[in-house]
């Protein structure tokens, strides 16, 4: 169920549409057309002071009750309420403040997160329906506090995100058999491209049929009880990079961007369309799987090299 305000306004005077039409952007509400305002019911009485602003000025208005007559219909409504583009010009900001980090000094680095948090709460102000965008933004900036606090703050002890990503040593990880479901897709693909990596240089893959018969002594990641799979709002990349102290890399972050965007849905980054695109090429050509991920690594170091070019002074 959704509240409509219906409204008209006199022509004069213009400060009193003006007033209202900058209320209503702060708002957040969509506009179904010139006079007609949408909100989630719950939101309904963020509708009255206005209503009676535009009666009190020479106006008629009305609050409503809207009701969407099919799925389809309510989809495309829903959709009017998508801050997914919002959060990620929010995310661009965040990144640069991450990227730059390295070079400002405390009292700057702190005033531009400050900035940067009340652009999140910002956007979160006016997110009635959040949805997965939501909590990939409060993860990206649970990272970026923990970072600061790394930088200016050594020693002082933090919370650990997402109910305890303990830092794991990748020297106990070395020469091991890693373990996932077969015909890997963007996560899985990512993963085994950063254990790999920066992981586990002699890991050997294994493509499973059925995960539920996990070798002896193999390690599992990017499944229903695997050791590593997803965590929270975080994807099983996310999290491998987290477990390991990857996760101050603002590469190793973009890319993760991606591919949680990929994967689960969130906030849309620019790479993330070609990234989708190209491993969907190699995947129609390459029928083994190892052959699979290691076309696919070819492709995230690139992207890695990309990130690491872009950010170079």
């Amino acid at each position: 169920m959704w509240s409509t305000l219906l409204m008209t306004l006199p022509t004069q005077p213009t400060a009193v549409r003006v007033r209202l039409w900058r209320a209503l952007k702060a708002l957040g509400c969509a506009a179904l057309r010139d006079g007609a305002y949408l909100l989630p019911q719950a939101q309904e009485a963020l509708f009255r002071p206005l209503a009676d602003e535009a009666r009190d000025n020479g106006g008629t208005a009305m609050v409503l009750r809207l009701m969407a007559v099919d799925e389809a219909q309510h989809g495309e409504l829903l959709d009017l309420f998508d801050r997914s583009d919002s959060y990620a010009r929010w995310r661009a900001g965040a990144d640069a403040l991450q990227a730059e980090l390295a070079a400002l000094d405390e009292a700057e680095a702190r005033r531009r997160f400050r900035t940067v948090t009340q652009a999140l709460q910002d956007v979160q102000r006016i997110d009635y329906l959040p949805g997965p965008a939501a909590a990939q933004a409060e993860t990206a900036l649970s990272a970026l506090r923990e970072a600061l606090d790394t930088r200016f703050s050594r020693g002082e002890p933090r919370a650990r995100a997402d109910g305890g990503l303990a830092r794991l040593d990748a020297r106990r990880f070395r020469g091991k058999r890693w373990a996932t479901r077969a015909r890997p897709w963007v996560d899985r693909l990512a993963c085994a491209w950063l254990i790999g990596r920066f992981i586990d240089p002699q890991a050997r893959f294994l493509w499973l049929d059925d995960v539920t018969r996990l070798p002896r002594g193999a390690i599992g990641f990017d499944f229903d009880g695997a050791r590593f799979s997803h965590v929270g709002p975080r994807v099983t990349f996310e999290v491998l990079a987290a477990r390991f102290g990857l996760d101050g890399d603002p590469r190793l972050a973009r890319i993760g961007a991606a591919v949680h965007y990929l994967d689960v849905g969130g906030i849309p980054v620019p790479e993330a369309a070609g990234l989708e695109a190209v491993l969907a090429g190699l995947r129609e050509l390459h029928r083994d799987d190892d052959q699979l991920a290691g076309a696919a690594a070819a492709v995230f170091d690139a992207l890695l090299a990309t990130r690491a070019e872009a950010n170079r002074p």
